[in-house]
């Protein structure tokens, strides 16, 4: 019998929590040699520059004084650090960026999306998550999010106890498509929420075209179901799922240790997926589908209805909600997961 991803209750420990603060496996190889800027968006070689400079401003700097070496540094250090902000569309290289700044910066670093840290707030504590990640020289949070207002002033308050410490902080986020042709980023609403420390943060605003769907399209590819199934029985690590199924075992699993849940899962089959109406289980699937995405773990997708394009995955109004962003994210991701899912079906590939 094929292993379900419903059938996996993870447990990760404090130190696997803190270990997986690294880059994702899909941006492993990210540096800013290998960022290649789109010639008909200056913007995006411009930050490559600023990055760089960064970095290296950041390495001046080193922490590793005497009383930082004794644990009595704390925040008698004179001057607190600065921030850089990366603000664009969905799929610009924005990602890209901020990992090859924590490559580019000596000494240690830390890398996270806003929910993860979120997640370790949650788990450790503000105090010993602000204790731990205290000890590195930069903190990277990718994807900071301003659509729940307890979480968005938890990580202000996080950023300034940091930036207070002299540890320098990268950040990043989406604009809604619709705000990209307004002209509107999104980091008049990051300046406004961190309010004092606004001053501390360089913002760099980056256009450009979602290299995951250039032709503007956000339909996910669906397969029949016979051929999901049969190939989720032909390799080790493939999983496979109802959709239901799977949603409601998500609400039994703390977002925190979805990472864990799809640990040597090489190909993640889903069956029956039909459109989300709740708000609850959309939530706690962008995070399956951000780590899925982050690990370059294909979905290959039947839909409910038997169609071969998942059109709705999200109701029109969750997609009008103050989520948009999430759920916007999560199709793009999904529609490219599911378009390597469907290749890998078609190509008769083992997926392991």
């Amino acid at each position: 019998m094929t292993p379900a991803l419903a059938d996996r209750r993870p447990e990760p420990t404090l130190e696997r929590l803190l270990a997986d603060l690294v880059p994702p496996p899909r941006f492993a190889d990210a540096r800013l040699a290998t960022y290649e800027p789109d010639p008909a968006h200056p913007s995006q070689a411009e930050a490559k520059e600023r990055i760089s400079a960064f970095a290296a401003q950041i390495g001046g700097q080193k922490k590793g004084g005497l009383l930082d070496r004794l644990g009595l540094g704390g925040k008698r250090r004179a001057e607190a650090a600065r921030g850089i902000y990366l603000d664009g569309g969905f799929g610009v290289g924005k990602t890209h960026l901020l990992t090859s700044l924590f490559h580019a910066v000596p000494g240690k670093s830390v890398y996270g999306t806003f929910v993860e840290y979120t997640n370790l707030v949650g788990a450790l504590g503000f105090q010993k998550a602000l204790d731990q990640l205290a000890q590195s020289q930069l903190v990277c949070i990718d994807e900071f999010e301003l659509d729940d207002p307890g979480d968005t002033l938890l990580m202000t308050r996080l950023i300034r106890e940091l930036s207070d410490q002299g540890v320098a902080v990268a950040a990043t986020s989406n604009t809604l498509p619709e705000a990209l042709g307004e002209g509107r980023f999104a980091a008049q609403d990051f300046l406004r929420e961190i309010q004092s420390m606004a001053e501390r943060f360089e913002v760099m605003r980056i256009d450009g075209e979602d290299y995951r769907r250039r032709d503007g399209a956000v339909n996910i590819r669906a397969l029949p179901q016979a051929a999901v199934s049969a190939h989720a029985r032909t390799g080790s690590g493939a999983t496979l799922d109802s959709f239901d199924e799977l949603l409601a075992h998500l609400a039994r699993v703390h977002p925190s240790r979805y990472g864990a849940m799809i640990d040597d899962v090489t190909c993640a089959h889903l069956t029956g997926v039909r459109r989300v109406d709740s708000h609850n289980d959309a939530l706690r699937l962008v995070v399956l589908v951000d780590r899925l995405y982050d690990r370059k773990v294909p979905v290959p997708v039947s839909a409910a209805d038997g169609g071969d394009v998942l059109e709705h995955l999200y109701s029109e109004d969750l997609l009008g909600s103050g989520y948009r962003k999430k759920y916007y994210r999560s199709l793009s991701r999904l529609a490219s997961l599911a378009t390597d899912g469907a290749a890998l079906v078609e190509a008769g590939g083992d997926p392991s």
